[in-house]
């Protein structure tokens, strides 16, 4: 099974429009964005079209907005993943935040291994709206109004803890106001650093991606030079290939192609002894 795949495999060149046109064939869709995935329901669906009935899909709620929503409907993913013995882990935090090149590796990822599974062919006999009907948008809805009501309780409680601790203070000396005054100084500081301190983690993160974006597009240059027929069988070519499609957890890749260089090489230099 493709669970494990190198960044240099070409399932992550399968461009936006084609993993598109897949999501929507397959599961009867109208995305027009990678980002409309975001919420890992079509994640949950496409593995239920791939092993049907192993997908819990009254927990998966399509309707997901918000990231604590959309967090459950990954949990309901990575269930299964563990269920199916997949190692491949969610990276839940990056692609909850709509992030479209997060969430098109991760659904380039998807689509390998369901092809790997089925050999591309669709399951002519899955309803995937009939399956959608499924989903957990009415448990949930229950859900957000008994959660609501608790919080209506909540707060007419605290509001009546409010008054009582404002007669209080009413009735008591007033020496309290100055430190009180203080300490909301001293909050309003502590958010302004964290507030700046965020800012800044989110600026190292854009820098990050950048720079992961330029490099990846580095090493695809590398490839496509390397496919040139006419290069192709070069030596060099060969090491270099050694080390683009190495599995991620081989860390003698460099030494491979060095040692590989070098005996070609010397046996360049053999036969140009040989003939003189």
């Amino acid at each position: 099974m493709a669970s494990n795949i190198g960044m240099m495999d070409s399932a992550y060149f399968v461009g936006r429009n084609e993993i598109l046109t897949w999501i929507n064939n397959r599961l009867q869709l109208n995305l027009s964005r990678i980002e409309e995935a975001a919420s890992g329901a079509v994640q949950c669906q496409m593995m239920d079209m791939t092993y049907p009935g192993v997908v819990p899909m009254h927990k998966v709620n399509f309707d997901a907005k918000t990231e604590y929503d959309m967090i459950q409907n990954y949990k309901v993913l990575q269930d299964v993943f563990n269920k199916l013995k997949i190692e491949k882990h969610i990276e839940v935090n990056r692609l909850v935040k709509g992030r479209p090149l997060d969430n098109l590796e991760f659904l380039q990822w998807l689509k390998r291994y369901c092809d790997s599974v089925n050999g591309g062919i669709m399951n002519e006999n899955y309803n995937p709206v009939e399956r959608r009907s499924k989903g957990g948008k009415d448990r949930n809805s229950k859900g957000s109004q008994k959660t609501t009501k608790s919080l209506q309780a909540n707060n007419l409680h605290n509001s009546a803890s409010s008054d009582t601790v404002d007669l209080n203070k009413m009735s008591g000396p007033k020496q309290g106001r100055g430190s009180a005054v203080a300490g909301g100084a001293t909050y309003s500081e502590e958010i302004q650093a964290l507030s700046k301190e965020v800012t800044n983690l989110k600026l190292s993160v854009d820098h990050l991606e950048k720079e992961r974006d330029f490099y990846f597009a580095k090493l695809r240059d590398i490839e496509i030079l390397c496919q040139i027929p006419e290069m192709e069988d070069l030596p060099m070519t060969v090491a270099i290939k050694k080390i683009l499609y190495a599995d991620d957890a081989k860390e003698s890749a460099l030494e491979e192609a060095q040692e590989y260089l070098s005996e070609a090489i010397n046996t360049v230099e053999t036969e140009v002894e040989s003939e003189a």
